[in-house]
């Protein structure tokens, strides 16, 4: 549950980070924030000073005791974070903070209890190390020597390397575990928003907009993106290397190497197709489809997408995730396919100059792998080519002429674009983060109802007030 404070860091992190709706989403994106999220944690707990008196228990949670130990380093640790508007200025505004920050812990420890006692959720050894060594490495690198760094090591109270590395480790499995348990929560209904007040949103916009900071100068736009067609004999090329692959892989040969061998996708070929952990929508639905119709181990047939024909296999599951690896096998597209798709482009610009409908250009022309639209993108978190493309035009220009995009794999598709607003840098104002407060909010009311739930069922005491 996020309080306050929380909340509003919450808040900050999405201004800081809105507008990456260009970027295509891929299976690491929750896996890095994740890893984000430690890496500052980490980085709270090198800032901290340690607390030399003697420890004493400040609540009980089930049979489970918390020591002021853990809601001293849970207080600098939040201190470390806070805008300075935002940092405690008397002896009762550090009361109060440190009062929210014992409730949290609370309820962190009664969602940690009911992940355990929830046998479909695992959390690895192998996911704790590699999110822990790469906190580590992280941390490692903003510091120019190993004495500096191991200076600020023990100045935090850490003995050794391995002290902190154990540190990092249990706190980084009681964030996945908490995680999963709410992402389990939610696919099963048993954690649905709350809808907050018209009040509720413009007291807490109220309370926090001095963390708000300025909004940054930002752009909206929608496009058509026009890809090159590879000719029907081309995609029949394609289908029948994917059954020949196929026939290979069920009489056992390597997924591994044929992936590295044969598939057309950048992102996962050097890995052997692997993907990682994915949750339902992730994909194209083509794909996404079947993978979670899959049982463990088995191979599937060619699966058409437009990136091509597809080689799935599950490797291993969890409650809403599967493991999953794939070979992609993609048709070859010719130059004359690419200058077929730049003379379709040139139409459905001059189409959009004349006034044609740009939702009906859209539903003809444009590719179904690449967004439809961005909404507020900061000018500065523009790819440098649609930078080119819309920064260099005319301010008064809402439709842009084609330009091409490259891909990873060497393919070129055009983008043409219609501008629907410009917006310079200024104050943020309620309207700009309603919708981001509505969600926060009813995320957090639902988890409170949850948590008051918990509460109920779980013997809790608290001994500092």
């Amino acid at each position: 549950m996020y309080g306050k404070a929380g909340i509003a860091l919450a808040m900050a992190a999405w201004l800081a980070g809105a507008g990456h709706a260009v970027a295509q989403a891929d299976s690491a994106q929750v896996a890095a924030e994740a890893q984000a999220q430690l890496n500052a944690q980490a980085q709270a707990d090198l800032a901290r000073p340690r607390t030399s008196s003697v420890d004493r228990i400040v609540a009980v949670v089930g049979k489970q005791a918390l020591m002021r130990s853990q809601l001293d380093e849970q207080y600098y640790q939040l201190l470390a974070t806070m805008p300075p508007a935002a940092a405690p200025k008397t002896a009762a505004d550090s009361a109060r903070i440190r009062k929210q920050v014992l409730s949290d812990l609370v309820d962190d420890e009664l969602l940690v209890q009911e992940a355990a006692r929830d046998t479909s959720i695992k959390v690895t050894d192998k996911e704790v190390m590699d999110a822990v060594a790469g906190a580590v490495k992280n941390i490692r690198a903003r510091y120019t020597t190993e004495p500096e760094f191991m200076s600020e090591l023990h100045k935090a109270g850490f003995a050794s390397l391995d002290e902190y590395r154990r540190f990092l480790a249990e706190q980084s499995r009681r964030d996945m575990q908490k995680d999963r348990l709410k992402q389990l929560l939610k696919e099963k209904g048993k954690l649905k928003p709350v809808a907050p007040s018209e009040q509720e949103m413009k007291a807490f916009y109220e309370e926090q907009q001095g963390q708000f900071g300025s909004r940054p100068a930002t752009v909206s736009f929608r496009q058509v993106v026009v890809a090159p067609h590879p000719t029907e004999a081309a995609k029949a090329r394609a289908l029948a290397l994917a059954d020949s692959i196929l026939i290979e892989l069920r009489k056992g040969a390597d997924f591994a190497v044929a992936a590295k061998r044969f598939s057309a996708d950048p992102g996962s070929r050097e890995r052997g197709g692997e993907l990682g952990w994915a949750r339902r929508g992730l994909f194209v639905p083509e794909f996404d489809r079947v993978a979670f119709s899959l049982k463990i181990g088995v191979i599937s047939e060619p699966v058409e997408t437009a990136f091509g024909y597809h080689l799935i296999q599950v490797m291993r599951t969890q409650p809403g995730e599967i493991q999953v690896r794939h070979i992609l096998i993609a048709a070859e597209v010719t130059p004359a396919d690419v200058d077929s798709a730049a003379a379709r482009a040139q139409q459905v610009y001059n189409a959009a100059l004349a006034g044609e409908s740009f939702d009906s250009l859209q539903r003809r022309y444009h590719d179904g792998t690449e967004e439809r639209e961005a909404s507020a993108v900061p000018l500065d978190k523009l790819p440098e080519v649609y930078k080119r493309g819309i920064l260099t035009t005319d301010s008064t220009v809402t439709i842009i002429a084609p330009f091409a995009l490259e891909s990873p794999g060497g393919g070129r598709k055009y983008a043409i674009v219609m501008v629907t607003e410009r917006r310079g840098e200024g104050e943020v104002t309620y309207q700009d983060v309603r919708d981001r407060v509505r969600q926060i909010l009813a995320d957090d009311l639902a988890m409170q109802k949850y948590l008051a739930q918990l509460r109920r069922a779980t013997y809790v005491e608290v001994r500092e007030s």
